[in-house]
C-alpha cells in the first residue's frame, strides 16, 4: 500500500514482441511479491495475460528500422496521447519503461514533470549508435536495468544509476552445457530459418533464406529446413513466401516456440536481434543476417559506432558467427557461410562450447526478480 493506503499503481511500457514477454515475468515476479499492486499500461497478450489493463496495444506501433517510423507517425502521436493522459489522470507511483526508445524517453519526459519515478528496464542500444541520448536518459530515469554486462560500466561512466541484472533469457529451463558434438557435421541434417517477429521481417528474410535452402539442398541431398512461425507474424504471411518460392528444398514450419527449432536444428539461419542470443546459450551454431530499407541502412552505417550488429558478438566483443547485411545477405553467402560452417567438425564443436561460454557473461538467472526488487524498492522509498 502507498501512504495513503491504496495499492500501489504502476505503469509499464512495451512496445515490441520481447519487450511484452519480459515485461510480463517481471510483472508476475513483481505480484508474487505484492499481491496488492494494480498494473496498466502499453504492450501485448503476455502482459495481457500477467494481469496488466493494456491500454495501447503495442502491434499498432511496431516499426523496423529508421525510415519506416513515417508510416506509424499517427498511430505513435495517438499512443502517446493516451499514455499522457493516463498518467496525467493516475498519477502512478511507478513508470516502469521497457526497451522502445523513442517512444519510451519521450513518455518519460511527461513522467519526469509530473514527479513520477522512472525506472528503465532493457537498455535500448544507445551504447551502438545514438550515444548522445545518453544524456536524456540521465536527465528523465531514475534507475536503468541493465541485461548485457559492457552495458553497466557504461552508464557508469556517464553517472546514471544502474543495476546490471542479468539477461532474463536465462530464467528459462536451458539445456545442460555438456559435451557436444554433430555425428557427421559434413551432412547438414536440418537448418533452422528465423527470419523474424514481424511482417516486414518476414518478407524481407524469408525469401533469401529459401534461396539459401535450394543451394543447400543441392549440396547436401540430406538437408532439411525449419522455418519458425513468431506469434506476432499471422502464419498465412509465411505461407504466402513459401507457395511464391520456386522451392526446391524440404520445408517444415513450426509454431510452437522457437526453442522446439533449436532443439532440432544442427545450425541455424537468423534475423538479427533476441533470437541470436537466444540460439548462442542454447549453443545453436548460426548465420545472422539483416536487411531494411536503403535509406535506413545508409542512416545506420552513419550513425552505428560498433563493429557488429549481432549481439551474438557484441557480447563475445568478436565476431563469433557470420554477419550477412543489407546486399550481403543473399542466398548464396548464406549457404556458403553455414557450409563452412558445417563442414570441419572440430571446428564446429568448438563453436558451440564458444556459444555455450556466453552464458556464464550473461550473469545467471533471476533477472525478472532483481528487477521485481528494484521496482518494489523504488515503490517504498
Amino acid at each position: 500500500m502507498n501512504p495513503g493506503g491504496n495499492p500501489f499503481c504502476v505503469t509499464i511500457l512495451a512496445g515490441e514482441v520481447s519487450g511484452d514477454q519480459h515485461g510480463a515475468k517481471l510483472v508476475s515476479a513483481m505480484k508474487k511479491k505484492t499481491p496488492s499492486l494494480f498494473f496498466c499500461g502499453m504492450g501485448g497478450d503476455a502482459l495481457r495475460r500477467a494481469g496488466v489493463r493494456i491500454v495501447v496495444e503495442a502491434s499498432e506501433l511496431t516499426v523496423v528500422g529508421i525510415t519506416e517510423v513515417f508510416v506509424k507517425i499517427p498511430a505513435i502521436l495517438q499512443a502517446r496521447a493516451k499514455i499522457k493522459k493516463l498518467l496525467i489522470s493516475l498519477k502512478p507511483d511507478l513508470l516502469i519503461l521497457i526497451d522502445f526508445p523513442d517512444f519510451n524517453l519521450h513518455i518519460a519526459a511527461v513522467a519526469k514533470k509530473l514527479d513520477i519515478p522512472v525506472l528503465y528496464y532493457i537498455s535500448p542500444q544507445i551504447w551502438a549508435w545514438r550515444q548522445g541520448r545518453v544524456k536524456r536518459i540521465s536527465q528523465l530515469v531514475d534507475h536503468m536495468a541493465v541485461i548485457l554486462p559492457f552495458e553497466q560500466q557504461f552508464y557508469k561512466v556517464h553517472n546514471v544509476p544502474v543495476t546490471f541484472v542479468g539477461h532474463p533469457l536465462l530464467d528459462a529451463n536451458l539445456p545442460a552445457a555438456g559435451p557436444i558434438s554433430k555425428a557427421n557435421p559434413s551432412v547438414p541434417t536440418v537448418i533452422g530459418l528465423v527470419p523474424g517477429s514481424r511482417d516486414i521481417e518476414v518478407i524481407r528474410h524469408l525469401p533469401v533464406m529459401l534461396d539459401s535452402a535450394n543451394i543447400l539442398t543441392e549440396r547436401f541431398e540430406q538437408a532439411t529446413f525449419i522455418i519458425s512461425h513468431a506469434p506476432s507474424v499471422e502464419r498465412k504471411r509465411i505461407q504466402t513466401v513459401i507457395d511464391g518460392h520456386h522451392l526446391r528444398a524440404t520445408v517444415e514450419v513450426i509454431s510452437d516456440g522457437v526453442e522446439k527449432v533449436f532443439e532440432r536444428c544442427d545450425a541455424i539461419v537468423a534475423a538479427s536481434g533476441t533470437v541470436t542470443l537466444q540460439a548462442a546459450i542454447y549453443g545453436i551454431p548460426m548465420v545472422i543476417i539483416y536487411k531494411v530499407s536503403p535509406v535506413s541502412a545508409w542512416l545506420g552505417k552513419a550513425l552505428i559506432r560498433v563493429p557488429n550488429v549481432g549481439l551474438v558478438n557484441l557480447v563475445a566483443g568478436r565476431e563469433l558467427v557470420p554477419e550477412l547485411l543489407q546486399e550481403n545477405a543473399t542466398g548464396d553467402n548464406i549457404a556458403r557461410a553455414i557450409q563452412n560452417m558445417l563442414k570441419d567438425e572440430e571446428e564446429f564443436n568448438h563453436l558451440k562450447h564458444q556459444l555455450i561460454a556466453l552464458r556464464e557473461m550473461l550473469g545467471s538467472g533471476g533477472a525478472s526478480e532483481r528487477v521485481a526488487d528494484l521496482a518494489l524498492e523504488m515503490l517504498t522509498r
